[in-house]
């Protein structure tokens, strides 16, 4: 059957953006070629590390992985549920208290933590001190489970966010029908609301892991070999690009295989119920605590928001106060500027990509589309230093064949690289909210609008996008934060004399230059926090 004129635009258009956001991921596949240049050394390298140090690589970073998951997973629908389902003293200032941590790099965190907690911290001297103890009275931060512990509490945002979302939305006369049969509140909730929102969660634990899979940052500086060190070794210790865009590929691998796996859970735990809403039901009201069971919901909530944001904090602070001298407060504004103009430059066309995406997989799932959609959510894994490789090796190639062609000086002098590097990282962060958005929209409701005459564009724009707006948000706010965060692409791809304060935050820290790494570090949280109160608010309001 032939297709449309209209149709075939739309799957050329589909494949052309495809193709922007693989370009890199299809340039380090293609180091596995027989004909690439330096390919027989660096298979030689990659056999000598599966030889030796891969098999630790894999097994570290699958135990890293799984605890992280486990624990964001854990801490995040409990923070989600306590908010949505119960109401408290404090709960709207603990709504938005909890994303904080989004505003911390996880690195940042790290630092706070080990120069706190480790042998010559002040917490340790102080106990020395004390109470005549010698030797090390606190187990070494710089550990796996120290890794495991700033991960998930860096991270269980994703999570919370997601299912936060979801738990809002819930069905409130499903919840109405079980209090009708008799099943007590606990009951409920356990059997009927968080079922509700497990879509939900398995996005935000997919985005969880593919960030624990793509960290480089808190692994290196906690000595943990991952995989994702062993490709930044290959590229940066070894000096061979092609051994680590090898390395890179099996790791797409396990990430292509994460998102077939998270697709099918989404797929076998999809609720749509007609009429969701709270009206007329006092099962659309969170459940009133008191004493005990407020007191439970406040540690459940503040124990996160303390370990992920205020204790970094207040750990930051002290050097920070030791000496206001060093600090180049001059420089913070245009650091912050140069921060927040990349970041809402990505998260725009990041959501757009992701609502054309997601739009076109739900009108029409062929083979195409839903390739496309996959290919779109692989990057996010990649390492940052990874996509950059794969975005300066085509460069370099088209300066060697077209010594004055214009595109080499806009990718590496301009915005445009950084911007191009971004949204093939984080794509998939703005993808994967919009769709567990969608997977709450029964099609029943597209199915009507097309026999009312309102289809195509209108059918997104009057139908799709009020019930998406939350969703639309959330995305906005990931990618903003994860760009203001990003590190390898950042420095290597921003134009000359545009550091950004997640740049210079990382480079003061990694030279252990906490004083002064301090300031910008706060910086970029209270940078952060604009958007965070923002998606709150708009959250808030949309309960009314």
């Amino acid at each position: 059957m032939s297709r449309s004129p209209a149709a075939l635009w739309r799957t050329a258009f589909l494949i052309l953006l495809a193709c922007a956001l693989v370009l890199p991921l299809l340039t380090v596949f293609a180091a596995w070629l027989p004909g690439a240049e330096g390919s027989e050394q660096a298979g030689a390298i990659v056999r000598a590390m599966a030889a030796t140090v891969l098999p630790d690589y894999l097994w570290t970073t699958f135990v890293l992985g799984l605890a992280v998951a486990a624990g964001a997973a854990l801490v995040g629908t409990a923070c989600a549920a306590a908010v949505t389902l119960f109401d408290f003293p404090g709960r709207r200032a603990l709504e938005w208290l909890l994303l904080l941590p989004l505003a911390m790099p996880a690195y940042v965190t790290a630092y706070a933590y080990t120069d706190f907690l480790q042998y010559s911290g002040p917490l340790q001297v102080w106990l020395r001190e004390s109470f005549g103890l010698e030797g090390r009275l606190l187990p070494e931060v710089r550990s796996l489970w120290g890794a495991i512990w700033v991960f998930i509490f860096s991270l269980y945002p994703y999570v919370y966010l997601l299912a936060r979302t979801a738990l809002s939305e819930r069905a409130a006369h499903l919840m109405e029908a079980a209090r009708l049969l008799g099943a007590p509140p606990a009951r409920r909730i356990v059997q009927v609301a968080l079922p509700l929102a497990r879509p939900a969660v398995a996005a935000g634990v997919a985005l969880v892991l593919m960030e624990t899979l793509a960290d480089f940052g808190v692994t290196s500086y906690f000595g943990i070999q991952t995989f994702t060190v062993g490709i930044y070794k290959a590229w940066l210790a070894m000096d061979d690009r092609l051994a680590a865009a090898q390395l890179a590929t099996i790791l797409l691998v396990l990430v292509a295989l994460l998102l077939h796996l998270e697709l099918r859970a989404q797929r076998r735990m999809r609720f749509a119920a007609g009429g969701v809403g709270r009206a007329g039901s006092a099962e659309g009201e969170p459940q009133r605590l008191a004493g005990t069971g407020a007191l439970a919901a406040w540690l459940v909530c503040l124990v996160p928001v303390f370990m992920g944001f205020f204790a970094p904090v207040l750990f930051m602070l002290r050097p920070l106060a030791s000496d206001w001298s060093v600090l180049p407060w001059g420089r913070f504004i245009e650091w912050a500027g140069n921060s927040v103009r990349l970041g809402a430059i990505t998260a725009l066309l990041a959501v757009a990509i992701a609502f054309v995406l997601a739009f076109a997989v739900r009108r029409s799932r062929d083979w195409v589309t839903r390739a496309v959609v996959r290919l779109a959510s692989l990057g996010y894994a990649v390492p940052g230093a990874v996509i950059v490789v794969g975005l300066l090796l085509p460069v370099g190639w088209l300066q060697q064949v077209a010594p004055g062609a214009a595109l080499p000086a806009l990718i590496t002098s301009t915005a445009m690289g950084i911007v191009w590097a971004y949204l093939v990282r984080f794509c998939a962060v703005a993808l994967q909210s919009v769709q567990s958005g969608y997977a709450r929209i029964p099609l029943s409701l597209d199915d009507s609008s097309r026999m009312l005459g309102v289809g195509g564009l209108r059918l997104l724009s009057r139908v799709h996008w009020p019930l998406l707006k939350r969703s639309a948000a959330a995305a906005a706010l990931l990618v903003f934060v994860d760009v203001m965060k990003e590190l390898p692409a950042t420095m290597v791809l921003r134009p000359f004399n545009s550091d950004t304060l997640a740049v210079v935050a990382y480079q003061l820290a990694r030279d252990e230059r906490l004083g002064e790494a301090a300031l910008p570090s706060l910086a970029l949280v209270a940078v952060g926090l604009v958007p965070v109160i923002l998606l709150s608010r708009t959250l808030r309001s949309a309960k009314r």
